[in-house]
């Protein structure tokens, strides 16, 4: 396995990363549900959650125009 060259850049930038962030912080929202009572409904965060890992996974394989083929 090989990094990118501008691989700081990229987690920087990237859609893919940002929307993965994004997972992880409601996955994280999710699991801390029950503690914060009837705030939201159970399973609209996982939903939320996975909606955005679809969108990275969509951003990871579409060309986004900040960036050239740096490998």
């Amino acid at each position: 396995m090989k990094l990118v060259n501008d691989w700081r850049r990229v987690l920087r930038r990237a859609w893919s990363v940002r929307l993965l962030i994004l997972a992880g912080l409601l996955s994280g929202a999710e699991v801390a549900l029950p503690f914060l009572g009837d705030f939201i409904e159970p399973g609209r965060l996982a939903a939320l959650s996975g909606l955005a890992t679809a969108g990275a996974f969509v951003a990871r394989i579409v060309a986004q125009k900040d960036f050239e083929d740096g490998t």
